[in-house]
């Protein structure tokens, strides 16, 4: 069953950060808990389980931290969604519910068809356009002030 937990939330939140603010170097773990606030705690085990499913890389050293493993047009909300929910598999879901008839043959139904409906949404949104919807709302990326171009 879809649910936004606040680790769903708090990954999705990661990993936008990490491609909106991404400069020149990788994109810290405590950057993104000082500009989120999200807690080290649930940040981490987000982020280690996205590098090792392919939509982060970590990068180690002293100036180590986050780089997106793929374009941010190939990395889709739903693609977040499903790492987190792996995460969370132990616990009891409400399709695995006992119900009554018009529970179990009407309203799951509904439920799981809302759910996909949902999921689509998620598979067609990607970090890049959450990018564009920051950039538009006027949200300044510290990775792009960090950038030097000049020669």
């Amino acid at each position: 069953m879809l649910r936004l937990s606040r680790k769903v939330l708090f990954a999705i939140e990661a990993v936008l950060d990490i491609a909106y603010h991404a400069g020149a170097e990788p994109v810290q773990s405590r950057s993104i808990t000082r500009r989120q606030g999200i807690p080290r705690r649930y940040l981490e085990q987000a982020l280690q389980q996205l590098v090792r499913e392919g939509v982060l890389v970590g990068v180690r050293g002293p100036k180590g931290g986050y780089r997106l493993a793929r374009e941010r047009r190939r990395i889709t909300v739903g693609d977040i969604v499903r790492v987190v929910r792996s995460m969370e598999v132990g616990k009891k879901d409400k399709d695995d519910a006992e119900g009554s008839d018009l529970g179990q043959l009407v309203v799951f139904p509904l439920w799981k068809e809302l759910q996909d409906d949902v999921m689509d949404s998620l598979d067609s949104t990607t970090i890049d356009d959450l990018c564009s919807r920051a950039n538009a709302a006027g949200i300044m990326s510290e990775g792009r002030e960090n950038l030097d171009f000049t020669i």
